[in-house]
This record gives structure tokens, sequence and C-alpha cells, in this order.
């Protein structure tokens, strides 16, 4: 069954073109993981405040939860899945070393955040990292281990071991 409001919106998700026929007013988060598959960005609030739900669309962070799908016609979106796929993301890299998940749910948002603020400052501040991160919430406070993994990820991007 087809309903009246269904529209076929076409985007490009971590390299692959996609074409769906869905709610326009659908949020993107459902369709990335309810339509597509993608798990690995999660639901958390629901409105946009958690920062769970990040993604970068057209090299942006976005809050999928809040974004409707139709908003993204002829974008292209990036999730945690495609984040360094061809090698480990410098932020994936310090995650991982710095071991900074605890419980782990709001990581992908996190890092996709995190990647945002890298591409604006590429030798952040802890002022910048504060004022950038400061929509993404951790129930575990990890908050320490996140800036320094962030610290760690822009000397490892100005080494070379960058993809993102």
């Amino acid at each position: 069954m087809t309903s009246d409001d269904t529209v076929s919106i076409s985007f490009e998700i971590n390299g692959k073109d996609v074409a769906i026929d869905v709610e326009g007013d659908t949020p993107l988060l459902w369709v990335i993981r309810d339509e597509i598959g993608l798990t690995g960005t999660k639901f958390g609030c629901g409105i946009g405040m958690c920062g769970a739900c990040t993604v970068h669309v057209g090299g942006r962070a976005v809050r999928s939860c809040v974004t409707p799908v139709s908003d993204v016609e002829g974008a292209s979106i990036t999730t945690i899945e495609g984040l360094g796929m061809e090698q480990p993301h410098p932020l994936q890299v310090a995650w991982k070393e710095l071991q900074v998940p605890q419980c782990g749910y709001c990581q992908s948002g996190q890092i996709m955040q995190a990647a945002t603020l890298l591409a604006d400052f590429p030798t952040p501040s802890d002022e910048d990292i504060d004022r950038v991160m400061a929509g993404n919430l951790c129930r575990c406070m990890t908050y320490p281990r996140i800036r320094e993994a962030i610290k760690s990820a822009s000397e490892l991007a100005k080494q070379g071991g960058s993809n993102g």
C-alpha cells in the first residue's frame, strides 16, 4: 500500500547511490536504520538534543532524528559506517587507543561531531572542543577521554594518518 505522502528520494550514502520511496517527513535516522540497514547511527532523544544520531550531510554534522528525509534529496551522507572506509579515521584510531567508550551508545554521534570539529579546527583548543561538542551528551561522562581523543586525532591527522 502506498500513501499519498510517499515520495521518491535519491541520495548518496557512504559512497553508494540509493533511491527509496518513503513519506517525505520520515526522519533521516529511520531511513538510515530501517530502510538502508545501517545501525551504527543511534536513536537517543528524538528531538536533536543528545547527538547520538549525528551523521554528515554534505560534510556537515546534522541530527538525523530531526532531519526529514526530503531535505537530503541529492545530498551526500556519511554515517559512522562510512567514516574511515579506506583506512581508519584518526578519530577512530584515537578512540580505540584511549579506550574512550564506556557503554558506547553515544560514541558514533560523538565521533561524527568530532570529525566536523576537526575539519573546522584542525588544532582545536579546549574551548573549541567544548563549544562544538557541547550538544553531544554522554551518560557515562567520558568527556575527558573524548577531549583527549580529539586532540590525539588532531596530532595523528597532522602526521598523515587522516582519511577524513
